[in-house]
């Protein structure tokens, strides 16, 4: 059997072959943006890297479109988001994320801004991480009500400028925060970041009865960091642990855990470092969902843990 046809990896969404060709066996959906409300909330699409042909989707509260020609217009949080998925699946086009930014946006009266980047294993990592990179270079350049899309010089309070993400997602966010307090030095302000059920790994032993998922966890990881020199356990890139969070350039940051994710104890792991060891100055808080798994908030939208984890996430946006 030559590369072509042998499977490296096989998962339940995608297989992987040993060439690195990957087939992914549920098709992207596009949900596309709407200017008609939905739950209160108007969205739309923009290019923030024309060279490499990637978009984000921008979301306004609907009452605030209406403010356009006023002159004191008010001002809200900007949240800037990651998408998860492995750094493999789902984009920030897919009806999953949609409905949740949609959700997300109208709890917290907020602007949103929903991050597309290239996915491995065809734009291995740190591809995922210099195109998120790109995203919040190009958020910034409205800083001074300058840039190119209105609905951010016009709507978003860079006093209050959040990043998050899920899972994957949750790792990108994490070291956007990280890049932006190593090399901007303050030029870009962030004041909180909330990491939803992160996609870390450590050294931390695991149970017995958890070593199969969290397998299937690291699989993902070596698919779309195939030319790492480590092991998943040692890679800073996933053992955030492990590596320094000084620097961390953020004030503030809420890490959500579910109590049946296996991932749950690093994203423990995470909150007790950054609260008592990293030499990070700011505050950290966590939210337990107990009887919850892995990103149920994305896979449930509509159950009642759900909408106490978003109304949760709101009251920081807010705070």
């Amino acid at each position: 059997m030559d590369s072509d046809s042998e499977i490296a990896y096989d998962y339940p969404r995608y297989k992987v072959y040993k060439n690195g060709r990957i087939e992914r066996l549920v098709p992207d959906t596009f949900v596309p943006p709407s200017l008609n409300p939905e739950n209160g909330v108007v969205s739309k699409d923009t290019l923030y890297s024309p060279e490499k042909n990637l978009s984000l989707r921008i979301y306004l509260p609907h009452h605030q479109a209406g403010e356009e020609k006023k002159k004191n217009k008010k001002k809200l949080p900007l949240l800037v988001y990651f998408h998860g998925g492995g750094f493999i699946m789902e984009t920030a086009f897919s009806p999953i994320y949609h409905t949740f930014l949609i959700s997300v946006v109208s709890a917290a009266d907020c602007v949103a801004v929903s991050v597309d980047y290239r996915r491995a294993p065809e734009h291995p990592i740190p591809l995922p991480y210099e195109d998120s990179w790109d995203a919040l270079k190009w958020v910034f350049t409205h800083v001074s009500g300058s840039g190119p899309e209105h609905w951010v010089n016009d709507h978003a309070d860079f006093d209050r400028v959040f990043l998050a993400g899920d899972s994957a997602g949750a790792n990108i966010a994490h070291h956007m925060a990280m890049r932006a307090g190593r090399e901007e030095k303050g030029g870009f302000r962030i004041s909180g970041m909330a990491l939803f059920h992160p996609f870390f790994f450590s050294k931390t032993p695991v149970e017995e009865h958890e070593a199969e998922a969290m397998r299937y966890m690291q699989g993902m990881w070596e698919i779309a960091s195939p030319n790492s020199e480590m092991g998943v356990e040692e890679d800073p890139w996933v053992n955030v642990v492990g590596s320094d969070m000084s620097g961390l350039g953020c004030g503030r940051v809420l890490v959500m855990v579910a109590g049946n994710d296996v991932l749950a104890r690093e994203g423990w792991g995470y909150v007790e470092k950054l609260g008592k060891s990293s030499g990070w100055e700011g505050r950290v808080g966590v939210v337990e969902t107990k009887d919850e798994d892995h990103i149920f908030h994305i896979k449930n939208p509509d159950s009642v843990n759900t909408r106490l984890l978003v109304q949760r996430f709101a009251e920081f946006l807010k705070d």
